[in-house]
Order: structure tokens, then C-alpha cells, then sequence
């Protein structure tokens, strides 16, 4: 793991691809994101040694909730996420029904998706997770796939919108995206992409988007 701020680690979920491809961070003592079902290994070897005390998800898609069940299985910890997402957490065959009818979504939710786990602590919007998913006291900031950092299916580098159809609601990501930025990070932690410390760059971007 690389620590990218006091307490902030990133987690690599996949072998072989760039670093920041599919991405999870343990913040404090908390799990952040699960990678795919290909990804258990990887991460256990990698939090190994570490206090991991909860796992938490950003949003249930195939590769952030794909090691979820099993990781909190190995290491006994309790499983939160947002409230929206609950039930497809629970039951990850609502996530292929919610997504947009397209192969590249049907094809992601096959080949990563993971079994479904009892949630033991629904999110709320304003709440933290171990001073997480915002850390206002040093500007730290874990996004999820509200932006990523990469294109998702050249993998160049550069801020992007998520693919339409791998999102259900396009106008209200680009919502989030806005109240987002105008917090003004330092620094910001992608679902995938590399980490970005530039919020001039992070606002410029937003600016830029569709109304």
C-alpha cells in the first residue's frame, strides 16, 4: 500500500493493470471500497499487519463491491454503505438491474461482481466513516466513481465523467460532482484513476461540464 496522506492508504485491487485502475483505500481503520471478486487476495495480503476495524462502500457497482462479502467475512468486520445503495449491496443482482442496458455494463457485472453481505450500517449523506468519505481538516476527499481520473476504456490519464452507460442518472452524478469541487480538495481519491492535487484543475473541469 501507498500512503497518500496521514492515515490514507491506497489500496491496488488488480494485478497487471495501470496502479490506479481499480482502486480502494483503507482510511484510519476503515475499508474503503472492495475492488472486484478477483480482488480478495490482493487486498487481505495488502492490509495485512493493519488495524481494519469496518468496511465501507462509495456505491455498490461490480468492481467496488466485488470483495466485500468476503473480506468482511475473513476479518469478522461489520459492512456499511450509502442507504440508496442497500439493497443492491444485499443483493448485487439489483445492480444489473439498475444499470443501463448496455453489454460493456451487462459484461462489468459478470466478470466482477460479487456475492451479496448483510449491511450492518446504512450511510447518510453528511455522515463520516472514520473522518472519511470528506476530511475537512486537511482537505481529503474519496470520491468514488462520481469522477474518474482515467478514461475508463483507453485508461489515458485525465479527469472524465464515468461512462453514461455505466451510470443510471448522468445530470444528477454531474450534481455531486459540482458540490464536490466546491469544497476545494487538496486532495482527491478516485474509484480509478491516480490521485489528484490540483482543485483548480478539479473546478475547471467541473465548470466545464453539461448543464
Amino acid at each position: 500500500m501507498k500512503e497518500l496522506a496521514p492515515a490514507v492508504w491506497h489500496v491496488k485491487c488488480l494485478p497487471g493493470l495501470p496502479t490506479y485502475a481499480v482502486n480502494a483505500y483503507l482510511a484510519g481503520d476503515v475499508l474503503i471500497d472492495a475492488g472486484t471478486r478477483q480482488s480478495t487476495r490482493r487486498i487481505l495480503r495488502q492490509l495485512d499487519g493493519n488495524e481494519v476495524r469496518g468496511h465501507a462502500l462509495t456505491h455498490a457497482h461490480p468492481d467496488h463491491q466485488g470483495a466485500s462479502h468476503d473480506v468482511c467475512k475473513r476479518l469478522n468486520i461489520p459492512f456499511w454503505c450509502p442507504q440508496a445503495d442497500l439493497p443492491a449491496a444485499e443483493n448485487p443482482e439489483l445492480i444489473r438491474e439498475r444499470q443501463p442496458a448496455h453489454p460493456v455494463a451487462r459484461f462489468y457485472y459478470r466478470i466482477f461482481h460479487g456475492p451479496g453481505h448483510k449491511v450492518d450500517r446504512p450511510l447518510a449523506d453528511g455522515d463520516e466513516v472514520s473522518g472519511f468519505f470528506w476530511r475537512e481538516s486537511d482537505k481529503v476527499l474519496i470520491i468514488g466513481d462520481v469522477l474518474t481520473n482515467f478514461d475508463q476504456l483507453t485508461l489515458i490519464p485525465g479527469l472524465n465523467e464515468p461512462k453514461p452507460y455505466l451510470t443510471p442518472d448522468p445530470a444528477r452524478n454531474r450534481e455531486s460532482a459540482r458540490k464536490l469541487a466546491a469544497l476545494e480538495p487538496e486532495l482527491v481519491c478516485f474509484g480509478h484513476g491516480a490521485p489528484l492535487r490540483d482543485p483548480r484543475k478539479l473546478k475547471d473541469f467541473v465548470d466545464g461540464l453539461p448543464g
